[in-house]
C-alpha cells in the first residue's frame, strides 16, 4: 500500500495509524512485513507491505466490511492511496 500524507493533518495521522489502523490491520490477520518513508524524491511519503497466507486469504480480507472501514477512514488521512496484491517474494516489492 502507498499513500501520502495530507499536509497539516499529521499528528491526526499519526494517531489514527497507531491507535486504529494498524491494530485492526493485525486482527484482520495481515502480519506487517515492511514500513517506509519517502523523505526525499518523487515517490510516494509512505509504503507498507502486509502478508497474508494466500492469495484467496487476501481478497476475503479486502473485501470485508471491516477492511473496506477501515480503509475508509485512512482516507480521511491520506492522498494519492493506492494498493496492490501481489505474490511475495521474500523482499520489499514496490
Amino acid at each position: 500500500m502507498t499513500w501520502d500524507i495530507h499536509p497539516g493533518k499529521e499528528q491526526e495521522y499519526f494517531e489514527f495509524v497507531v491507535r486504529n489502523f494498524m491494530p485492526h490491520v493485525k486482527d484482520l490477520g495481515l502480519g506487517l512485513s515492511d514500513a517506509w518513508v519517502t523523505i526525499y524524491g518523487e515517490h510516494p511519503q509512505i509504503m507498507v507491505c502486509v502478508v497474508l497466507p494466500s492469495f484467496q486469504t487476501a481478497k476475503q480480507v479486502i473485501s470485508s466490511e471491516e477492511w473496506l472501514s477501515l480503509n475508509d477512514k485512512l482516507q480521511d488521512f491520506v492522498d494519492n492511496y493506492s494498493f496492490k496484491l501481489v505474490p511475495l517474494r521474500g523482499a520489499f516489492q514496490f
